[in-house]
């Protein structure tokens, strides 16, 4: 699910970005390691997680299958719940800043960093 989310989601927002260090294996180690932290929403399948750490959602995706289902509310709940505070997202992701901003998180910070071998705007939302 992440790995589609990333070419299917944000590939196409950043095109800049070298999205091919994001495949299976990537995913497949970062997960291993935060295993613990991860909340999944699944039917027969898996429709969306959440990676929180140390009160910061690292890793926020809902299948686009799921989406507009209740799903994305219920995992963000679930990470409010857990203590978290706050996320980063890409200033171009416009889907995901009205999901947030409709849940109540606010923008704390704009800013550039390098991602994927590019520059690359972010926000940082944060809930109190």
């Amino acid at each position: 699910m992440a790995l589609d989310n990333y070419r299917a989601v944000f590939a196409p927002l950043l095109p800049e970005c070298d999205w091919s260090p994001f495949d299976e294996a990537h995913f497949r180690a970062r997960f291993s390691e935060a295993w613990p932290r991860i909340r999944i929403v699944a039917d027969a399948v898996p429709l969306g997680f959440a990676l929180v750490t140390d009160g910061h959602i690292d890793m926020f995706f809902v299948d686009r299958s799921a989406q507009g289902r209740g799903v994305g509310a219920s995992l963000l709940g679930e990470a409010q719940e857990r203590g978290a505070c706050s996320l980063e997202t890409f200033a171009v992701n416009q889907v995901a800043r009205r999901f947030y901003e409709r849940a109540g998180w606010r923008i704390a910070a704009r800013y550039s960093r390098p991602f994927a071998g590019a520059e690359c705007d972010f926000l940082r939302y944060e809930r109190s």
